[in-house]
């Protein structure tokens, strides 16, 4: 047996600005999805028990480019595609991938990303395909956008195969930067990352005078905040995650869940700073506690209806287990 693991990822600043080549900053987490692949031959098995769907009976055919099964729901097929295509894109057989994520799926956290890349990278070490890190990376993105039909982000695969942060414009930077302790508060309302894209480019082209200073001053904070992280002056950090949140609501991200769990983390938890994370619509926020704050802004996100659990930034990549 064959395994690897990838991390889920946060966007800490930028989101949606980052479309018009303003910078926005991501980090590795450490939740993490982990694939297994070992040998079964005559079929090919995908088991994503842990993501509470099981689908078997799977065959490839590999000159007609495209996967069979047997016995298995359409939603299930759909909900392991990431898998599949993988397996479809290196005429992969005569195996089983079993998957395990702690990363909740369209939550804005990277999940698809991080089962892409720990396929890509289980396959890879199994099958003797010899690609580097850097071609399972591009990979990885050209697999995910293809399935996504052409929605793909390059800073989630790059999170989930190289770890640390990754700022992002019109191309992607590796930053060394300390490691923060983060509060994630999850609406447990999956989100929608395409219908969220399309209605803030729909706002921007209905309104470019208004929505273009709101990407500038996103991009304004993204820069700002790398000084800040570097310098360590965290609660100015979290002034700035309060003013892009804010600026995220205006392009109309924002939704009454995700907001309740931001303004408590604010109030009653003592947060120095909480927002949205990703594409919004639902999904995830984050909060930077104080010293020793966690634990009360995990109880004010709980109080006000959200599941939370705390994350570290700055996690490795892809890497073999076992």
């Amino acid at each position: 047996m064959t395994t690897a693991s990838a991390p889920g990822k946060v966007i800490l600043f930028g989101e949606h600005a980052v479309v018009s080549g303003v910078p926005a900053l991501g980090s590795a987490i450490d939740l993490r999805a982990t694939v297994s692949v070992v040998d079964l031959p005559g079929r090919v098995e995908i088991d994503a028990s842990n993501l509470r769907l099981m689908v078997t009976g799977f065959t490839v055919d590999p000159l007609a480019e495209c996967i069979h099964t047997v016995g298995s729901s359409r939603d299930a097929l759909l909900a392991t595609r990431y898998i599949s295509a993988v397996l479809k894109e290196l005429r992969a057989g005569d195996l089983r991938v079993t998957v395990e994520s702690r990363i909740p799926p369209a939550a804005g956290l990277g999940s698809s990303a991080a089962i892409v890349v720990a396929t890509l990278a289980a396959l890879n070490e199994h099958l003797g395909l010899k690609m580097s890190r850097i071609e399972i990376g591009s990979e990885a993105y050209r697999i995910e956008k293809l399935v996504q039909q052409g929605l793909g982000s390059p800073m989630d695969t790059a999170l989930s195969t190289f770890g640390g942060y990754q700022l992002v414009s019109d191309k992607i930077q590796a930053r060394k930067l300390p490691e923060l302790r983060l509060v994630v508060g999850y609406t447990e309302r999956a989100h929608d990352t395409r219908t969220e894209v399309a209605k803030v480019q729909s706002l921007r082209q209905s309104y470019p005078e208004v929505v273009a200073p709101i990407f500038q001053a996103i991009g304004a904070i993204s820069k700002r905040a790398l000084e800040l992280l570097e310098e360590g002056r965290l609660e100015e950090l979290g002034a700035l995650m309060n003013v892009n949140h804010g600026l995220l609501e205006a392009l109309g991200v924002g939704t009454r869940e995700l907001s309740e769990l931001v303004y408590a983390a604010r109030g009653a938890g003592g947060a120095m700073g909480a927002k949205l994370t990703g594409a919004g619509g639902g999904g995830c926020m984050i909060a930077l506690p104080k010293e020793g704050g966690e634990a009360e802004i995990a109880t004010a996100i709980r109080q006000a209806r959200g599941r939370t659990f705390a994350v570290k930034t700055g996690c490795e990549g892809v890497r073999l287990e076992g």
